[in-house]
């Protein structure tokens, strides 16, 4: 080949990778969400993931009483539609016991109910880091964590959490 013919050559190469290289968004501009979903369909998602837990291995610690009737309370506002209450329960149980993976996932599905899904992956992502990290209760982290990157427009990021997901199920010890 003669030097002008490796010249273009490499001169197509460079505008091919250029071509097929991402571009980084233009400041202020953001990503489309990659779902279309609800905020009460990607809860529903979520807690749909988590199973029965059938002959599945699932960590359930000691629950200070305090902790649980605010938990319950919060349910209960949360099914009546007054999502700033329930958050508001949540945040107080919070405050007794701050490093609850189960309180933390329940707190980032309320804030996914009220469209802060930066808090939401932030609350799933250090339930899932204080937690067993295995059984429904980490499915939950990761389905929540997939709903948040879909909303960013992270497919990819969205399939990686999906998989984690699908890696938290553990069977049961065999009972004889």
């Amino acid at each position: 080949m003669s030097s002008m013919s490796l010249r273009v050559l490499a001169g197509a190469c460079l505008l091919a990778l250029a071509a097929c290289a991402s571009q980084s968004p233009a400041p202020g501009s953001t990503t489309p969400p990659a779902t279309t979903a609800t905020p009460q369909e990607m809860v529903a998602l979520i807690r749909g993931a988590a199973g029965d837990g059938d002959g599945e291995l699932a960590v359930q610690p000691l629950r200070d009483p305090m902790v649980d009737d605010l938990r319950e309370r919060a349910a209960a506002l949360e099914a009546q539609g007054d999502l700033g209450s329930a958050v508001a329960a949540l945040d107080q149980a919070l405050e007794i016991v701050d490093g609850d993976p189960a309180l933390l996932q329940e707190r980032a599905e309320l804030a996914i109910l009220q469209s802060d899904f930066e808090r939401a992956g932030t609350l799933a992502e250090r339930g899932y880091a204080l937690g067993s990290q295995l059984g429904p209760l980490c499915r939950r982290h990761w389905i929540t964590l997939e709903q948040v990157r879909l909303m960013a427009g992270d497919v990819e990021g969205a399939a990686s959490a999906r998989t984690q997901a699908d890696g938290c199920r553990v069977a049961g010890p065999e009972r004889y």
